[in-house]
């Protein structure tokens, strides 16, 4: 498996389309939706968002939008409609993408969703639960990303900046540099 992971990091391609991925009828609403009818919706179809899809203009909203921007900020989820909350979805992809490259946006959005589009039509929708269903073996490369809370109080530390696990070889390093998104060993940096 740890070989794999190393081709698809050096070729940058899974074999897998966004299009072998996707969400084909992605759950949509209307702006006009209450926070409240939107959860019930997410809980019903068992989906993390929903689209709006206003004048061929693409907006999302996710679970944690109606959490934070809603029901944190103490706004009535049965007269909130979603066009408070919704965000313009300003990141798609392209159905023919490899799906390491829509894993590589997400992480770098920090995004779980993409809108898949196609001549500027919306055909699908890509989250990451899609893409790990396909190639678990991909979750390292978005495992990066997740921040660690109170990282003092965790058993395992890193003793400096430049130690760790190097993502090639697998072998620990107290010399890590980072080549091209991955960090590297002094060997497997080497020409």
């Amino acid at each position: 498996m740890f070989i794999y992971l190393v081709f698809i990091l050096f070729f940058m391609e899974t074999g897998y389309k966004v299009c072998d991925a996707m969400t084909n009828e992605p759950v949509m609403v209307s702006k006009e939706a209450s926070l409240m009818e939107c959860a019930s919706i997410m809980k019903n179809n068992h989906v993390g968002a929903l689209i709006v899809n206003d004048n061929d203009i693409l907006y999302i909203v996710t679970e944690q939008d109606i959490i934070r921007k809603a029901v944190a900020e103490g706004l009535d989820p049965e007269e909130t409609e979603v066009s408070k909350v919704m965000t313009k979805a300003d990141n798609v992809i392209e159905p023919q993408q490899d799906i390491f490259e829509a894993l590589v946006k997400m992480r770098d959005l920090n995004i779980r969703h993409l809108p898949v589009v196609s001549e500027k039509k919306m055909i699908g929708l890509l989250t990451l639960k899609d893409i790990l269903k396909i190639e678990p073996q991909l979750f390292d490369l978005m495992a990066e990303k997740i921040e660690l809370r109170e990282e003092e109080r965790k058993p395992i530390k890193r003793v400096k900046e430049q130690d760790g696990v190097c993502n090639l070889c697998g072998n620990y390093s107290e010399d890590l540099t980072e080549k091209e998104g991955v960090l590297v060993c002094g060997e497997c940096s080497k020409p």
